[in-house]
């Protein structure tokens, strides 16, 4: 079965139309994102691994293609005033491709180009100068980082010398182990986690009385202009059995971490297929309703992603949730399933 996917894959991905790549280094990559990586996964279209790249010396789309279907991650990292042109000539250049986590001002251009714009969810966003962790909505918040105090935990900063990469590995293995699937990791959407940080990434750790790592929460920057203004959460991880007050606490102390900086936000990522509602485009009521039954399906939740667990985990820091939204023209089922191996869900 597995020698037939592949043989299949290499024939639908010979009926791609050639696009001009663009050949940039990793620092090229990076010097771009600092520029005008204004938005959460801007950091992980340069620097995950698999990604393809149009466009030119002053900006760039990430994509990646499976069975003859190309995917757009993300909004374009170029300036604003640009960005609708390497979105046009990505579509005159790549046919018909799809465009998967992007904002609502992409969303705008595509819909105007003849594309069906979805929700597929949304990213909280805690914007500091309207955001506190005060008030009665926030006691279990403030309660869980009290309480790993109280208990003798020690919530660090890791500055490279605080544990070593096997301890790091370890707590990633083991958290990996217990998933629905732990077989493979997800990407596009997500990229595989390494124990060693990309440049200007943070991590966060929590150690256990004993003195031992055994969670971790690791950052993306966001950037604008060459400044790092926030921060969007890229890993979670944690050893089987450490008390479920980690995440929130860690979350907690990295938030004020930031603010404490002058960071503008940190986003806590995307809670896929949540909160899906009419997206305000012209859309497909076929994909709208598919994705409210997925993340209602015990069967999804429980054998695939736990996709309600995501979101109440971040709805628990009473931040904005802002839509991200997909975009097509295609809109069949083979694109779905396309997206869905690309993805690594199936």
């Amino acid at each position: 079965m597995p020698k037939i996917r592949r043989i299949f894959d290499s024939f639908m991905e010979r009926r791609i139309a050639h696009i001009p790549a663009l050949e940039a280094t990793s620092d090229q990559k990076l010097a771009l994102c600092r520029q005008h990586g204004d938005f959460a996964v801007a950091y992980s279209t340069a620097v995950q691994a698999n990604l393809k790249y149009f466009g030119d010396d002053t900006g760039y789309l990430a994509y990646a293609t499976k069975m003859g279907h190309a995917f757009v991650l993300g909004d374009p990292v170029a300036p604003k005033a640009e960005r609708e042109r390497y979105i046009r000539q990505f579509i005159e250049a790549a046919a018909s491709p799809c465009f998967v986590q992007v904002s609502k001002e992409t969303a705008a251009v595509l819909s105007t180009l003849g594309y069906r714009v979805n929700h597929m969810g949304v990213d909280t966003h805690i914007t500091f100068d309207r955001h506190s962790f005060s008030g009665k909505r926030n006691e279990t918040v403030r309660y869980s980082e009290r309480w790993l105090i109280k208990q003798g935990y020690a919530i660090i900063e890791c500055d490279g010398t605080k544990t070593q990469a096997d301890q790091i590995k370890s707590i990633s293995d083991s958290w990996r182990s217990g998933r629905i699937v732990s077989r493979r990791e997800m990407c596009f959407l997500n990229r595989p986690f390494f124990p060693d940080l990309s440049p200007h990434m943070r991590r966060f750790l929590i150690l256990s009385p004993e003195g031992a790592a055994i969670a971790l929460l690791d950052f993306d920057p966001i950037f604008e202009g060459g400044i790092v203004t926030g921060y969007t959460a890229a890993f979670k991880r944690k050893l089987p059995g450490t008390t479920p007050h980690a995440e929130i606490g860690l979350t907690k102390f990295a938030a004020d971490r930031f603010r404490e900086e002058g960071r503008a936000r940190v986003t806590l990522g995307l809670s896929p297929l949540a909160a899906i509602s009419a997206s305000g485009f012209t859309e497909s009521r076929i994909w709208r309703g598919l994705f409210q039954r997925a993340f209602q399906s015990e069967r999804v939740n429980a054998h695939i992603f736990n996709l309600k667990g995501q979101a109440a985990f971040k709805r628990r820091f009473h931040g904005d949730e802002i839509p991200t939204y997909i975009a097509s023209k295609r809109r069949t089922p083979l694109e779905i399933v396309a997206l869905l191996r690309l993805l690594k869900t199936l």
